[in-house]
């Protein structure tokens, strides 16, 4: 029996205070199940977003995807979660990543370091949550227990390792950090390197208990009766796919509704991803999708 779906919007803007609110809500009234936010230098700062969030909505639960470990302090992240949690009701989801875009940390002052030291950090900083949120000395306490729901980020073998051993959502950016990048530029990941990732993940994860949740971040949402069209423009970007391939990519859901409603479901059965999250652009587009893929 397939998971059933959830469906999450990326709200990055940096919006004013009510501008702000009233996008939380429309998020809400189009039937979205968890607001996301970023945790990019020029967007919104995460949690007192999402506080803000929680103020204006009832039914959504709200993220982080995906904080930049390498922006914080465990000791003070654990502060902010908790209150974070008990201020918007016990609805955080906790996304983390290790961070990718290096100009950032440059302009704050922070080091950036290898791929192999920002594993290193964000798998120290998740033992040192868990340490300290799982502590009844801990102050403030969290609302949700035994913990907050913990999503991590990744494609690398080693975090494919580290989300098999702790998340309880595992999350895929469908993309790759195109090497030498220090502004955070991606590329595709075509439909068959996606098939390796996810399959590697699953390996890793065979002895847990209960199974993660599979999600996926997707970047393009166009309803349109011309795919071909749409997706033309797309290929000087990613110059080694064919047409067929960039149609096929599992971030970009092109095609009229019902196509759509085939590929997402065609993408759960194939990579069993349930939980999807379209950036915010997409959010009314993806809207009537979502409903004809409930109870799926």
């Amino acid at each position: 029996m397939p998971r059933p779906f959830r469906f999450g919007v990326n709200l990055t803007a940096a919006e004013p205070a009510g501008e702000w609110r009233a996008q939380c809500r429309q998020a809400e009234e189009l039937g979205y199940d968890v607001i996301l936010v970023p945790d990019h230098l020029g967007k919104v700062a995460p949690f007192p977003a999402l506080v803000a969030a929680a103020e204006v909505t009832e039914r959504p639960r709200l993220g982080t995807l995906v904080l930049n470990a390498g922006f914080w302090n465990p000791t003070l992240l654990a502060r902010e979660v908790a209150t974070t949690d008990a201020l918007t009701g016990g609805r955080l989801e906790l996304g983390l990543g290790t961070g990718y875009v290096q100009a950032e940390h440059d302009t704050a002052g922070l080091p950036f370091g290898s791929a192999r030291e920002r594993v290193d950090h964000l798998q120290r900083t998740i033992e040192e949550l868990e340490r300290l949120l799982a502590s009844e000395d801990h102050q403030p306490q969290p609302t949700q227990q035994p913990r907050v729901p913990l999503l991590i980020g990744g494609n690398g073998n080693r975090m494919l390792q580290l989300t098999a051993e702790r998340a309880d959502i595992a999350a895929f950016t469908g993309a790759t950090l195109v090497p030498g990048s220090t502004t955070g530029q991606f590329t595709p990941a075509t439909a068959e390197e996606l098939d390796e990732r996810v399959a590697r993940y699953l390996r890793l994860s065979e002895s847990r208990k209960e199974p993660a949740e599979l999600n996926l971040l997707v970047q393009m949402v166009v309803v349109t009766d011309d795919r071909e069209a749409v997706a033309t423009p797309f290929l000087h970007r990613v110059p080694t796919l064919t047409l067929q391939q960039a149609l096929d990519l599992p971030i970009m859901l092109i095609g009229t509704e019902e196509e759509i409603v085939a590929q997402v479901l065609a993408q759960r059965e194939r990579y069993g991803f349930s939980y999807l999250t379209v950036l915010e652009a997409s959010m009314e587009a993806f809207a009537p999708i979502m409903e004809k893929l409930r109870g799926r």
